[in-house]
C-alpha cells in the first residue's frame, strides 16, 4: 500500500495484521468479525481532530485485508467515537451498529415514554448485522426533524429481518429492515445534533477510506499475478494505472485526514465539512470503479471463479462502494458549490 507523505507518522505505522490473521478472514463467523471489531477499537482513538489519520489509515489497513470485516468495524468505531463526542459512556463488551438511512415505505417515530424515556416505532431499512450486535445508534424523526437515539437491540420490540437480504456481495453482513415496537431508548444529542456536527462528515470519509483499502487488496491480486509472468506486459500497464488510480484516491483520503487533524476546535462555518466529504468520496469511488474494472479486465474469469477470496473480495467491494450514490452525489456537489461556493478557481 503506497503511504502518502501526507499521513501522520503514527498512521503510516498502522498494522493491524495481528488483528486480522486469526479472525476476519473471508469466511469467518459474524461473532469473529465482530470480536476484531472490538479489539481494534481497544488500539484505535475515536475519530477526532487529531486522530483521523490513524482513524482511516486502521480502517483501509482492515479492508486490505477483508471488504466485510471493514464494514464491521466501520460502524462500531464511528458509533464508539459519536458517543464519545456526546459524553456518553459505552457498556463493557458491546458491538454498536449506526442505522441512519432513511427509505420510502418506512420511517421509525420517537415519542415520549410514560416513565420519561424515548419510545421507538416503525421500520428503519438498512441496518447492518442488527441480528448479531448488541446496541445501535439509530435515527428517528421526532417532531419537524431527526434525533439520534442509543438502543439496546436485545430488547423485546425489536424484529430483524436478514431474510429480506440477498445480496452477493456482502452475504454474511446482512443489512435488512428492523422494526420497532415500544422499544425504548436514549437521546443521544440534542435534535438535528448528529446530522450537522462535523463528524458527520468526517465519518462519511471513514466509509471512503474502506473502499480504499478494498481496492488495495484487489491490486494485490493483480500485481502478484503480474509478477508471476513477467512476459505478460498488459499486466504491467494495468498495473501501473491501478498504482495511478489507487495513489490519486489516496491522496483524497490523506489531504482531508490532514485537514481535519488541523482543526483545532474551530467551528463548523470555517470548513465547508459536506462539501469536502462530498468531493473526497466520489474522488475515491472514482478511482475505486476504475481499479475494479481494471483488476477483472486485465485478470479475466479465472480468479472470480476459481478464487473464493478474489471472488468475494470483488463483490464485496462493487457492492459497498454503492454507497456513493454516483451522478446523484455528484449534482449534490453541483448544487453545493452554486449554492455555497467553495472551489478556488
Amino acid at each position: 500500500m503506497i503511504r502518502s507523505t501526507a499521513w501522520p507518522a503514527d498512521a503510516r505505522a498502522v498494522d493491524v495484521g495481528r488483528l486480522t490473521d486469526t479472525a476476519g478472514r473471508p469466511g469467518a463467523a459474524r461473532a469473529d468479525r465482530l470480536a476484531v471489531a472490538r479489539a481494534v477499537a481497544s488500539i484505535t482513538p475515536p475519530l477526532s481532530a487529531g486522530t483521523a489519520g490513524r482513524a482511516f489509515v486502521t480502517l483501509a489497513a482492515v479492508a486490505a485485508v477483508d471488504v466485510a470485516l471493514a464494514r464491521t468495524v466501520e460502524p462500531h468505531l464511528d458509533a464508539l467515537g459519536i458517543l464519545a463526542q456526546a459524553g456518553i459512556d459505552v457498556p463493557d463488551g458491546s458491538t454498536w451498529g449506526v442505522f441512519a438511512a432513511e427509505g420510502p415505505g418506512t420511517r421509525l417515530t420517537a415519542t415520549p415514554g410514560s416513565d420519561g424515556s424515548v419510545v421507538l416505532d416503525g421500520t428503519k431499512p438498512w441496518c447492518s448485522l442488527a441480528s448479531t450486535l448488541s446496541h445501535a445508534l439509530v435515527t428517528a424523526h421526532r417532531g419537524d426533524g431527526r434525533q439520534l437515539f442509543a438502543v439496546d437491540l436485545r430488547q423485546d420490540g425489536v424484529t430483524t429481518h436478514d431474510d429480506a437480504w440477498v445480496a452477493r456481495g456482502m452475504p454474511d453482513v446482512p443489512s435488512g429492515p428492523v422494526d420497532f415496537d415500544g422499544v425504548r431508548a436514549a437521546p443521544v444529542g440534542d435534535p438535528g445534533w448528529y446530522l450537522t456536527r462535523p463528524g458527520f462528515a468526517w465519518g462519511g470519509i471513514g466509509v471512503a477510506a474502506c473502499w480504499w483499502g478494498g481496492a488495495v487488496g484487489l491490486a494485490r491480486v493483480l500485481r502478484d499475478h503480474a509478477a508471476a509472468r513477467p512476459d505478460a506486459e498488459l499486466l504491467r500497464v494495468a498495473l501501473g494505472a491501478v498504482v495511478a488510480d489507487l495513489a490519486d484516491a489516496e491522496d483524497a483520503l490523506a489531504d482531508a485526514a490532514a485537514r481535519i487533524d488541523a482543526d483545532s476546535g474551530a467551528s463548523a462555518d470555517d470548513v465547508d465539512w459536506a462539501l469536502l466529504a462530498q468531493v473526497v468520496r466520489s474522488r475515491v469511488r472514482r478511482a475505486v470503479d476504475a481499479v475494479r474494472t481494471r483488476v477483472i479486465g486485465a485478470l479475466g474469469p479465472a480468479p472470480l471463479t476459481s478464487d473464493a477470496a478474489v471472488a468475494a473480495r470483488a463483490a464485496d467491494l462493487e457492492l459497498y462502494v454503492l454507497q456513493d450514490h454516483g451522478d446523484r452525489d455528484l449534482a449534490r456537489i453541483g448544487r453545493m458549490v452554486l449554492e455555497r461556493g467553495g472551489v478556488a478557481w
